[in-house]
């Protein structure tokens, strides 16, 4: 009796199948359609229904089909149980693709990003291909390293600025000193927090259920941490405020000099360029005397405009708000018992800050920064 839908392998579709079976980087149920084909070929081994059931572990129908697609559709149809004709293609033209990062990287009128599927239709659209999923779109940008979905926010240095690496390496060098208790290099910053209370009573955290709480808030104002820390001891101080006016400044600044280093022969400090951040702060809040007495015991060091991250506790706030301000907190004093326990902990843990950044590897990374010396 002859056989329904035989199946004849040529040359090249027996070697194709081979290298699919030798390769294994693909779906389970292809191998097994290949493996199916090359025991039914009828140029080959021509084993029967039965034996190919029996070997492979495959049902009398899937036997049967495969042979069946392959007759009718030919060798993609039978590996993938998709008629050609259905088929989209997997990939796109080098032009395609060129063409497809530059729509990514800068958005048409109108739209804040190009999705997926919209660079898909414009891929069609343009004529490179008649159909193209959005999958396919995917893996373009995906295989230069591109994510054209995320936009990140960044303070972007200026080019060739002398003022900017001038700065910095003067604040790296001093990150470069060791520890001496009587020149400490500590770092001072601020960060501002919104007083956020709750209107309804948040529903707790059970079994299977996530804590709940309501999207209506009340906004009770601002307030202002102040934040030290000394990188290489891990000792960290912080107050909170109502405000950070120049006095709240003087005030904080003092407390670093005549509570936290009382010792100390001169405190290097690291600060950014607020208007708030100056010996005249000093001179505006306490009596002339006072005041040239603390800012004969203080040296600042000032982190490049557009280049705050170089102040190290930058990273301690970073901490801060992950570990202790990310939820509502609705009233200063609640705040104040929050940070103090936060920071007590902290320097209980005797967090320190490795700074691995140094001067040379600033003028290796960096380099597009520091102005062209040429002659």
């Amino acid at each position: 009796m002859k056989l329904r839908y035989a199946v004849y392998l040529d040359d090249e579709q027996r070697d194709a199948l081979k290298r699919l079976l030798s390769a294994g980087k693909t779906h389970a149920r292809r191998l097994t359609h290949a493996r199916i084909l090359l025991a039914a070929d009828k140029n080959g081994p021509a084993h029967s229904d039965q034996e190919i059931v029996e070997f492979l572990h495959v049902s009398d129908n899937t036997a049967f089909r495969v042979r069946k697609r392959f007759v009718e559709g030919g060798l993609e149809h039978a590996l993938n149980h998709m008629h050609p004709q259905h088929l989209k293609p997997h990939t796109l033209s080098p032009e395609a693709e060129a063409h497809l990062i530059a729509l990514a990287c800068t958005p048409e009128k109108g739209q804040s990003r190009m999705s997926l599927r919209l660079l898909a239709d414009k891929m069609v659209e343009l004529g490179h291909v008649e159909t193209v999923s959005h999958e396919t779109v995917r893996k373009a940008p995906e295989k230069n390293a591109l994510k054209p979905h995320l936009k990140e926010q960044w303070v972007i240095p200026p080019l060739q600025n002398a003022a900017f690496v001038a700065a910095m390496e003067d604040v790296l060098d001093l990150y470069a000193r060791p520890y001496n208790a009587f020149f400490p290099v500590v770092c001072f910053d601020e960060r501002p927090c919104q007083l956020i209370d709750d209107v309804m009573t948040p529903l707790p955290l059970k079994p299977g259920q996530p804590e709940r709480f309501d999207d209506e808030y009340v906004r009770n104002g601002t307030a202002n941490v102040f934040g030290m820390l000394e990188p290489l001891t891990g000792r960290r101080w912080l107050r909170v405020t109502e405000q950070r006016t120049k006095r709240d400044f003087a005030h904080a600044i003092k407390h670093v000099v005549n509570v936290l280093y009382p010792e100390a022969v001169l405190i290097r400090v690291v600060l950014d360029n607020l208007n708030t951040h100056s010996l005249a702060a000093l001179y505006e809040t306490f009596p002339a005397a006072e005041a040239r007495c603390l800012a004969k015991k203080l040296e600042f060091h000032f982190t490049p405009k557009r280049g705050s991250w170089l102040n190290a506790v930058e990273i301690e706030f970073a901490a801060l708000s992950k570990q202790c301000l990310d939820r509502r907190i609705g009233r200063i004093e609640r705040l104040r018992e929050e940070v103090e326990a936060w920071c007590e902990r902290r320097n209980a843990r005797g967090v320190k800050v490795e700074w691995r950044f140094t001067t040379e590897v600033a003028r290796t990374k960096l380099d597009h920064l520091y102005p062209s010396n040429q002659n």
